[in-house]
């Protein structure tokens, strides 16, 4: 095992046992020397799993005393239980209340806290208007012509030099340039099923995804999800034969924030690799950690081209400009003749912007302030949840994302919640759109891409004020 993954690997083992109460705040941790020996690496290596937890507002160092468990504010509540879907596919879609949330996008009079994108506020804007411009004048006929089926070649390059930093591997080649993620992700589900299908999701998982599927015709299996670590692996194990694909967000997933262990991650690759069950892997959010260093994806794990990795630059750049991208291995030749089929070709000047964008260093200097923006934002939206909320509150533990889940007793009904929010001029995401069961009635997910403010913070108290009167 390499170092860089054995560090990570004992980091996330740690940090799981913080998040879960195991480890209590004021509790000291192992010394560097100590944590050389049971682990039988090296003094920078231990060092570096400290370093992570610290940057993840875990843990607190004390001058010639070592390192003991943080006293954030968030440890006060305790996570939402692991979640329990039924083991029957289905398609009972909740249209109604999907479509009353997604009505709130981009009314201004309104606090969003239920759409899952950063907040202009904290986008470069000014750039991109200058990389916009530069496209127009270096493109061939200004921008107005086709691009390649495959793609915008600069960006496809960029997107394959930043693979690297996960163990990707990936050149121009693997990758086809989508209109957005879940365009990515609606072209792998057309070129690898069929109407009646079944595909396993996590429980909860993205409503967008949910709805792409039931309306192409698929059965959905949702499978139990632990808030911290994800999709259960001993449920896929046992819903192997009942499907015939699979779909995950392995990192800091919408609306649980959860981030799969690396060693969870592998397995499942080799799983479903054995049963020839593809893998549609949705890595949208696995640039915004809250940590040292970016997750793996199970596409770094894959040697069979069975992983078709997904992602954008919608969570982190810009999400009105739908660039996506899709890694689609094996099953490269129909995906291509479905974009040819459905789109022809990519938005050649938006293509071109962000593949300068991303060329010039300026994208990665950007997702250093965005992360940082995010793990302060989390912090203070915590304390305020902490402060405001019913007591028996629970909340996710995000190690990264854009997303807080948030679970009330079992006596709330969070759609009454969002009725009564909307009135407020507050727009909340109610847990039940997240699901196609009758389940997460008593939950809900906000965004902390709003940045923090003492208006936030006010919006966040009338939330819980109306919280305790349901």
């Amino acid at each position: 095992m390499s170092k860089d993954f054995l560090y990570n690997e004992i980091a996330i083992g740690i940090a799981s046992q913080i998040r879960s109460g195991v480890l209590e705040p004021g509790d000291k941790l192992p010394s560097v020397r100590m944590l050389c020996k049971e682990y039988s690496i090296s003094m920078n290596t231990a060092k570096r799993v400290f370093l992570e937890l610290e940057a993840q507002s875990l843990i607190d160092a004390k001058p010639q005393s070592g390192y003991f468990v943080g006293r954030s504010a968030y440890r006060k509540l305790p996570i939402p239980e692991i979640s329990r879907p039924s083991a029957l596919a289905s398609d009972n879609e909740p249209d109604e209340l999907i479509s009353k949330v997604y009505a709130d996008m981009g009314n201004e009079t309104l606090t969003l806290f239920s759409i899952c994108a950063p907040s202009g506020e904290l986008l470069p804007l000014a750039k991109l208007k200058k990389e916009l411009l530069q496209a127009t004048r270096v493109l061939k006929e200004g921008g107005t012509a086709y691009e390649p089926l495959q793609g915008n070649v600069k960006l496809r390059r960029m997107i394959a030099i930043r693979s690297l930093s996960w163990g990707g591997n990936l050149n121009e080649n693997d990758l086809i340039t989508t209109n957005g993620a879940i365009n990515a992700v609606a072209l792998c589900l057309m070129a690898l099923g069929k109407p009646g299908d079944t595909i396993a999701m996590e429980s909860p998982c993205y409503q967008g995804t949910l709805q792409l599927a039931i309306s192409l015709g698929f059965k959905v299996l949702e499978l139990p999800t632990h808030p911290d670590t994800g999709l259960e692996i001993e449920a896929l194990k046992k819903a192997i034969p009942k499907i015939n694909l699979c779909l995950l967000v392995p990192n800091f997933n919408t609306p649980l924030g959860s981030c799969m262990p690396d060693t969870h991650k592998k397995e499942i690759v080799a799983l479903l690799s054995k049963h020839n069950i593809p893998l549609i892997e949705d890595d949208i959010y696995g640039d915004l950690y809250f940590g040292t260093q970016r997750p793996k994806c199970c596409k770094s794990f894959d040697t069979e081209g069975n992983v078709l990795w997904c992602s954008s630059v919608s969570k982190t750049l810009a999400p009105g400009y739908r660039v996506g991208w899709v890694a689609p291995g094996k099953y490269k030749e129909k995906l291509l003749k479905l974009k040819l089929i459905h789109s022809i070709s990519s938005a050649t000047i938006i293509q071109e912007s962000v593949a300068n964008f991303l060329s010039t260093g300026k994208y990665e200097n950007h997702l250093r302030q965005l992360r940082r923006t995010l793990q302060d934002n989390y912090q203070n939206y915590v304390h305020a949840i902490t402060e405001y909320f019913p007591k028996g509150t629970k909340i996710s533990r995000p190690q990264g994302g854009l997303a807080i889940w948030i679970e009330f007793g079992k006596e709330m009904d969070t759609k009454k919640l969002y009725e009564l929010a909307i009135k407020q001029q507050i727009s909340i995401a109610p847990g039940r759109i997240f699901t196609l069961q009758d389940q997460f009635k008593n939950c809900i997910r906000i965004c902390i891409g709003l940045p923090w403010s003492e208006e936030i913070k006010f919006k966040l108290k009338q939330l819980g004020n109306l919280a305790k009167i349901i």
